[in-house]
């Protein structure tokens, strides 16, 4: 979803990052109880059992990847049908309440307000993301990379060089990937992230991919443009 509004000449201090780019479920927003319904209630609608830390091993994974595994649990329905009850249960999640991480929304927001361009890079599909975005201040992000829309999903690096390159197309300027930023939650997306080459920084919340190449933090709440900042000067020091 490209902006119009954007003016990478008036755009953020040089020593700030060149670009934010987010995963959605559970690090801007936690979805992930959406996702571990919906899978649990497929399974035993089709007969079969569904533990929460099965569904946990699939936070992050790409949605095909995940339909294969709910096949393999008694799920006896096409990938793209699998799928696509997924992502239904999960935007009506979504119509009911969008559920923010703690500081999550602060932060999207200085940023815009900083004039650093975001983008938006997720497994989930474009009709979960719409729902999502249309709630969004526009221009909130530049472009935004959904699951269907790469040939490799994460943690593969293609989601995120592709949200890189739609990125340098929005704002008709060349980005570094160093420079950049790259938030994510579990274990394939903070490994994208980081194969990217982005400055990857993990915020734990359904499952914890532990230490890393990639920096890590608690939380959201608290960090500022100034912080992200210090992070990029504390590495090319």
């Amino acid at each position: 979803m490209p902006s119009t509004s954007f003016d990478f000449d008036s755009g953020p201090d040089t020593r700030s990052p060149q670009a934010v780019l987010w995963d959605m479920d559970g690090t801007l927003i936690d979805t992930e109880p959406y996702w571990l319904v919906a899978e649990a209630e497929l399974v035993a609608s089709h007969g079969g059992t569904w533990t929460e830390e099965q569904g946990l091993a699939l936070v992050g994974s790409a949605l095909p990847n995940s339909a294969r595994v709910l096949q393999e649990a008694g799920v006896q329905l096409p990938v793209r049908e699998i799928i696509d009850l997924l992502s239904t249960q999960v935007v009506a999640g979504l119509r009911k309440e969008i559920p923010w991480r703690p500081g999550a929304r602060k932060l999207l927001a200085a940023c815009k307000a900083a004039n650093i361009p975001q983008a938006l890079v997720t497994m989930s599909e474009r009709s979960i993301v719409n729902e999502f975005l249309d709630q969004l201040p526009a221009g909130t992000f530049q472009v935004s990379v959904t699951g269907e829309e790469v040939a490799n999903g994460k943690p593969d690096p293609e989601p995120y060089l592709t949200g890189l390159r739609l990125l340098e197309d929005a704002v008709g300027n060349e980005l570094s990937a160093q420079k950049c930023i790259g938030f994510e939650d579990s274990v394939p997306g903070i490994a994208s992230a980081s194969a990217a080459g982005l400055h990857a920084v993990l915020v734990p919340n359904a499952t914890d991919p532990g230490e890393g190449n990639w920096r890590r933090i608690a939380s959201l709440d608290g960090v500022d443009v100034q912080e992200m900042t210090r992070w990029l000067v504390q590495v090319s020091a």
